[in-house]
């Protein structure tokens, strides 16, 4: 019979291949050779493997130091999906069908590749939008295969196709998501993430959410620093396991924390439904529909991934919620299996 033990005993014993020294990491080129490979945000060492299984909000057990703080990479793209969803609550983005360039005018949206570029377009990674962004071209993703990431180049001379009919997991993109809400929010992001978001679940104040040395911007007169979507480049999310959970706890439940509403109702519906060009990508989520993604969760999970083994997990159905940081991601599913396994 498979215990929470094993699941964690497996967890701890599959540690990510990356380094700990994650700057190294990323001037090696495992992105991008140079010069693309260059950091441009704060780059910290990270800590040993940890995790959390809990179910319908009981601690089964726990791996590693949880309170321990590294940056997530991709994680905090669904963040930015979630500051959207607040967006939309407050009236700030009416309609996520119609063009940004009707509520963001900074250029950004002007050129005829980007004009028709929708919100949905940016939450789904279809908006195929063109430029440089912060001292980073679109190109550097163009082309990006994430089962190949680390194998080499991965630039592409592909043309681009018109926004909504092609998807591409492309971390300039995102970026130019974040900067978008910095717009319509007026405010720092990582000021709104912290009223709005942890600081009424509860988490800690050991987390913060960093920005590139080159993504400062003015509004209203203001000097202000838009954050990115991930750690590609360096910046991003730094959280403990700790808080993650209490994240992805509340997303689990509908965007509700003990009674108060956090997102707007239907929101994390939205966020998971598969985006028409991928079936496994909804609004900035991981999805495993069809169960091909892993074949050992159900065909309502879903997941807030980054690279390197950071990974939020939710069974719906099974109320269990889950928080792998440095798995090595060839054994997620395998830890998925032992997880349910334990959990029935």
């Amino acid at each position: 019979m498979t215990t929470i033990a094993d699941a964690l005993a497996f967890i701890a014993a599959h540690e990510t291949p990356w380094p700990r020294d994650l700057r190294a990491h990323l001037d090696s080129g495992y992105f991008d050779p140079p010069p693309d490979n260059t950091p441009v945000g704060p780059v910290h060492p990270r800590g040993p493997v940890n995790a959390i299984i809990t179910q319908r909000g009981q601690v089964l057990g726990t791996t590693g130091d949880t309170k321990q703080v590294d940056q997530t990479f991709s994680v905090a793209k669904s963040y930015l999906s979630m500051l959207t969803g607040i967006a939309v609550g407050d009236g700030l983005i009416p309609d996520i069908d119609r063009p940004v360039r009707e509520l963001v005018d900074d250029g950004g949206f002007d050129s005829a590749q980007n004009a028709g570029i929708t919100w949905r377009h940016l939450l789904t990674n279809t908006s195929e939008w063109e430029g440089e962004l912060f001292g980073k071209s679109d190109l550097i993703d163009r082309g990006r295969t994430l089962s190949r990431e680390g194998s080499g180049p991965k630039r592409s001379t592909r043309a681009l196709q018109p926004p909504g009919t092609y998807w591409e997991y492309n971390d300039v993109r995102v970026n130019r998501l974040g900067l978008s809400l910095l717009r319509v929010f007026r405010r720092p992001l990582p000021e709104v993430w912290a009223e709005r978001v942890m600081k009424p679940i509860g988490a800690s104040e050991t987390w913060k959410w960093e920005g590139y040395d080159t993504a400062w911007v003015e509004v209203d007169g203001k000097r202000m620093q838009s954050v990115p979507g991930g750690t590609h480049w360096g910046g991003g999310v730094s959280i403990c396991a700790e808080d993650q959970l209490r994240v992805v706890q509340m997303a689990a439940n509908d965007g509700v924390w003990e009674g108060k509403r956090i997102l707007p109702e239907g929101w994390v519906k939205a966020s998971i439904t598969p985006c028409a060009l991928n079936p496994h990508y909804g609004f900035l989520y991981w999805l495993n529909t069809g169960r091909t993604k892993w074949p050992a969760a159900s065909e309502g999970a879903f997941t807030f991934s980054g690279a390197g083994g950071a990974t939020c997990w939710v069974e719906p159905a099974e109320g269990l919620v889950c928080v792998f940081r440095w798995l090595n991601p060839e054994h997620l599913n395998e830890a998925m299996r032992l997880v349910r396994a334990a959990a029935a």
